[in-house]
């Protein structure tokens, strides 16, 4: 797919030699037709909290670095502002156009991270609010390490165990009527440290630092702010419906999570991320 070559480039490939058209693969979990405008309109904190990942990936001029999930781009170019050979992937088409206009200057490209490969190691892959919608951990592990130098870093924050619980169990409650499996249809992977640790060490990987946290997220957009997130987020348990019935059942999380989750005038997701850095030995 990538037949470019310089000195600046950081070369991919994408998984085996065709595979760039990730509708007719299976058991990926993340949407393949995002809605950029919703997405950079209504939802900047998916990289503003992001930003303080960066520090932790600490880049530094000319390494060779790989942003795993770029979205639009907008943490591709804060590591680009360091001077790091940055190139950004994602599996959405949509995403990866909308990075593209963006920032022309900066390489961006349509990948899987459960299988993507690089023809020179590098020396830090990052990643930010993306491989929770991987429900194939080993396999993005595997794809990770062996993209990395000896000594190469990976960086990463995702939802982990308990994100977004309280808004599962009311999609599940509003789902019920309908005679729909919420759990059949939930697209997420939320691990706990002990889980991903092991998955890492288990691929070669020393984990330096793990920490799981709470970070209640105050939604945009006043009163839309839940049907926005669900519209742009949890797209995947309504599929099944069609459009009345959808928004009965956005209305029906609405009312269930007002005790909790509203407050004055602002809704608030009940995020709580996992944040990884672990070194290839």
């Amino acid at each position: 797919m990538i037949s470019q070559s310089s000195t600046s480039d950081i070369w991919l490939k994408i998984g085996k030699p065709t595979i760039c058209t990730f509708t007719v693969m299976h058991n990926i979990s993340i949407p393949n037709n995002w809605n950029t405008a919703l997405y950079q309109d209504k939802h900047a904190f998916v990289w503003q909290y992001g930003e303080d990942l960066l520090k932790f990936l600490n880049p530094k001029p000319e390494e060779s670095i790989l942003d795993l999930g770029c979205g639009t781009g907008q943490l591709t170019e804060k590591i680009a502002q360091t001077g790091a050979e940055v190139m950004g992937v994602d599996h959405a088409a949509t995403m990866i156009e909308k990075a593209r206009q963006n920032y022309p200057h900066i390489r961006f490209d349509v990948a899987d991270a459960r299988n993507f490969q690089v023809d020179k190691p590098l020396d830090a892959v990052f990643s930010n609010a993306v491989l929770h919608w991987v429900k194939e951990a080993d396999s993005a592990i595997a794809s990770i390490h062996q993209s990395l130098k000896p000594g190469g870093r990976f960086v990463a924050e995702f939802g982990g165990k308990g994100n977004i619980q309280a808004i599962v169990t009311a999609l599940e409650s509003a789902l019920e009527p309908f005679n729909i499996s919420a759990q059949t249809l939930n697209p997420w992977y939320y691990p706990s440290i002990g889980e991903y640790a092991s998955l890492l060490e288990q691929q070669g990987f020393d984990v330096i630092h793990a920490m799981l946290f709470a970070r209640p997220t105050p939604l945009a957009d006043k009163e839309a702010g839940m049907a926005n997130w669900i519209q742009m987020f949890a797209s995947a348990f309504l599929t099944l419906l069609p459009a009345d019935q959808q928004t009965q059942v956005i209305r029906a999380v609405e009312e269930y999570l007002k005790p909790t989750l509203y407050q004055q005038g602002t809704w608030t997701a009940d995020y709580r991320r996992i944040r990884i850095v672990a070194i290839k030995l």
